[in-house]
């Protein structure tokens, strides 16, 4: 009965939808999946279940204002004070720093990035949407860090050829909600680079490398080796659109793979614990 249970990935490629897009309906509610090792699984009948109901709104099944779409049409329109304007309005209704990402800014860059693809929109208001985003991220950013002992330093970066750099972004910041001191090196890094600054970190504990493209996975691999050479005693996990699940990761030179802030905190802190390191967790009160 395996080929009844599906990854989110082969759900999404069912239902014809960006993983993200699958994902936001797994957190809304939308569509039934359990995590099983760490990964999302999903039924078959779950799939059959959400094509019966997909007439619905999500939004009036999560019973949430639009944001993520008004700030897309926002985004679109290259309206940066309106686009800031829906973000801080979501806030202002009780949304935390952590779904303002998940399930407004990342759908709405989502569908602009599937729309560009399908010929809809120009590569000029992607990039001008990419650039609004950016300086929403600069602006709320620092609302994220955590006051309290670090739990240990992360280093996040992207491979030579890559240039999606707003999911590091937008991880480094989750991450230091979770209470992780994060050095985002950005998109486009050679190997070298990162392990010379690697050198100059001993307190890293873990490395995070993101790829979008499937055109950056051979850098991604050297890169991989380059890191496993310099400090095999680093967690290396993997992850963005182009790695399909966790023995991929593997096979590019990863420890694991993760598709949120959340598992790769989890999948950091077994690391550490097994390596005898106490984890720290403590935040002071604000």
């Amino acid at each position: 009965m395996a080929d009844d249970v599906l990854t989110l990935h082969e759900a999404a490629e069912e239902l014809g939808v960006h993983y993200m897009s699958a994902y936001r309906y797994v957190r809304l509610g939308l569509l039934d999946a359990t995590k099983r090792g760490g990964v999302w699984k999903v039924e078959r009948s779950s799939i059959a279940a959400f094509r019966a109901g997909s007439n619905r709104s999500p939004v009036a099944a999560g019973n949430r204002a639009p944001w993520s779409e008004r700030l897309e049409s926002r985004l679109i329109g290259g309206d940066a004070q309106g686009a800031w304007g829906v973000i801080e309005k979501a806030m202002a209704s009780g949304m935390g720093l952590d779904r303002v990402y998940l399930d407004v800014l990342t759908p709405a860059l989502v569908r602009i990035g599937e729309r560009w693809d399908a010929g809809e929109l120009d590569i000029a208001i992607e990039h001008r949407a990419s650039g609004i985003a950016m300086r929403i991220i600069g602006q709320i950013g620092p609302k994220f860090v955590r006051r309290g002992r670090s739990r240990g330093v992360v280093i996040v970066a992207s491979p030579t050829g890559e240039q999606h750099g707003l999911p590091l972004a937008m991880l480094s910041d989750l991450l230091r909600l979770e209470g992780w001191e994060v050095t985002d090196l950005g998109a486009d890094l050679p190997a070298p680079s990162l392990v010379r600054l690697m050198q100059d970190t001993p307190d890293a504990v873990a490395i995070g490398l993101s790829a979008s493209s499937p055109e950056s996975l051979a850098a991604l691999a050297e890169m991989c080796a380059a890191v496993s050479a310099a400090a095999p005693q680093l967690l290396v996990v993997l992850g963005g659109g182009a790695i399909q699940d966790r023995d991929h990761a593997v096979a590019l030179g990863g420890h694991d793979w993760a598709t949120t802030s959340e598992q790769m905190s989890d999948l950091i802190e077994a690391h550490l614990a097994a390596q005898g390191r106490v984890v720290q967790n403590e935040v002071a009160a604000d």
